[in-house]
């Protein structure tokens, strides 16, 4: 009995610092973000789904939600925030989104086949669920923070694609297809390297 308990132990520790170093990894790389031709430049790429994506798919759907919250604990610890938490909130429930589908049913089936399934099933809960907080909290939010109509950003976003002429048609052009291409991209890579990393993250 106290041997299966040591065994447990071992393995909950295991698990915990491979969800602190892929948080670790995560924030760095959320560091390193970039805006897109097609979309404003508050809006900017970053890759830190990846090892978020690489520990769903290795360790979990209730892993990947745990380094998702310490990757944007410790982007928080080291920018701070302007929004008072909400933006930061808001980006923990857009990252889950994204790779709860894709842990789930992953999880469901381990194979390749539904590996692309459950990324394309995120990426389009990424991009729905996107829209939605951009529309009703993040846009609203940064308005007031900057003390900047929404106007502002539908120009902004006019400038880009004539298309945008209010909020509706910034996220319908704007944040959708940003959060595609982001989902794609990431997606893209987790497949790429997966394979590669996943024997480290099951030792």
């Amino acid at each position: 009995m106290k041997n299966e308990i040591s065994v447990k132990q071992r393995g909950n520790a295991k698990v915990i610092a491979k969800v602190g170093v892929l948080s670790a990894v995560a924030a760095v790389l959320m560091l390193l973000e970039f805006p897109l031709w097609f979309a404003p430049n508050f809006y900017e790429l970053d890759f830190s789904e990846v090892p978020v994506l690489l520990g769903t798919f290795a360790l979990g759907p209730s892993a990947g939600v745990a380094i998702e919250f310490v990757k944007i604990l410790i982007n928080f610890v080291l920018n701070g925030t302007e929004t008072g938490g909400i933006g930061e909130l808001a980006n923990f429930i857009v990252g889950c989104s994204f790779i709860l589908p894709a842990g789930y049913i992953y999880k469901h089936k381990k194979s390749f086949n539904t590996a692309i399934i459950g990324l394309l099933a995120g990426t389009l809960s990424l991009a729905a669920v996107g829209s939605l907080v951009n529309y009703y909290v993040l846009l609203p939010v940064y308005s007031k923070i900057y003390g900047a109509p929404i106007q502002a950003f539908i120009n902004m976003g006019n400038v880009l694609n004539p298309a945008i002429t209010n909020l509706k048609t910034f996220v319908l052009y704007a944040v959708v297809p940003f959060n595609i291409f982001k989902g794609v991209v990431v997606s893209t890579i987790t497949l790429l390297i997966y394979k590669k990393i996943s024997p480290i993250l099951h030792k």
